[in-house]
């Protein structure tokens, strides 16, 4: 674990074998896992988001995978952007600002903003995650959430895509409609994420076009999948595909290359 700041962190209690074993087998994060033992203050930065902790629990989390709590307030009307960036600029004058949300309107929102933020944040990564001690994030006393509870919805959620359409392809790809012959009737908000598939767009855009949680697209989109009325957007197929014995063989490759430069002289 890298640790980014002065001060020392406190040592990690010592967990016993079974507990660790547990964890292990089914915990998503060791990391965060082991954060939360610690009861550590601070923010946890991942390939693909960010996670706020105060006191071993997660208060916050970003991704640039899904719309964030100010997208999800602003874009129907419960609070005007202007609004929200006044808060983001001052967290003293944001939690002021705030006060004017009845406080289950921003509870909900900020619970669905953390949920969705943080199944991105903790998706399968290349990278190490780093661990900043620091002071807790302005939206700490909104509503905390356990690290157990946010790793059990994580894996639930993993479990629902599967289960609805186990390709992921249509997660991150940019998007085609399929558009058969007999096309199903889809749900109204299923027909909003559709209306939105154009080729270029992907999950990620059209959750923040409409301003929805990124997760609930997802959904959609795979129910979509299944139905037979999305797919993945193929890559550009290659012209001339090199042959097994050009992959084998790095310096046959760079040759056959070389020719062709010189016979489009």
């Amino acid at each position: 674990m890298t640790v980014v700041g002065t001060t020392p962190p406190p040592r990690l209690p010592v967990r016993n074998r079974a507990a660790a074993g547990e964890r292990a087998r089914g915990g998503v994060s060791p990391m965060l896992s082991r954060l939360a033992d610690e009861r550590a203050t601070g923010v946890l930065v991942r390939e693909h988001g960010t996670l706020h902790l105060v006191e071993g629990r997660v208060v916050h989390a970003e991704s640039p995978l899904a719309p964030g709590l100010g997208v999800l307030l602003t874009a129907h009307g419960a609070l005007d952007a202007e609004t929200w960036r006044d808060a983001e600029d001052s967290a003293d004058e944001g939690r002021l600002l705030l006060r004017g949300l009845t406080p289950g309107a921003l509870e909900l929102a900020q619970v669905s903003a953390l949920y969705d933020a943080a199944y991105f944040a903790l998706a399968p990564s290349s990278t190490p995650g780093r661990f900043r001690y620091g002071a807790p994030h302005w939206l700490a006393s909104v509503h905390p959430v356990p690290v157990a509870a946010l790793e059990r919805e994580t894996l639930r959620r993993r479990a629902l895509l599967r289960r609805i359409w186990p390709d992921p392809a249509t997660d991150a790809a940019p998007l085609i409609r399929a558009d058969p012959v007999a096309a199903p009737a889809v749900p109204s908000r299923q027909a909003a994420v559709l209306a939105r598939v154009d080729g270029v767009r992907r999950a990620a855009d059209i959750a923040w076009e409409l301003g929805r949680p990124a997760f609930h697209t997802l959904v959609h989109l795979r129910r979509l999948a299944a139905a037979g009325l999305v797919a993945s957007q193929l890559p550009p197929a290659d012209d001339h595909p090199p042959d097994a014995a050009d992959a084998a063989d790095p310096y046959i490759a760079l040759l056959k290359r070389v020719r062709d430069a010189l016979e489009a002289l």
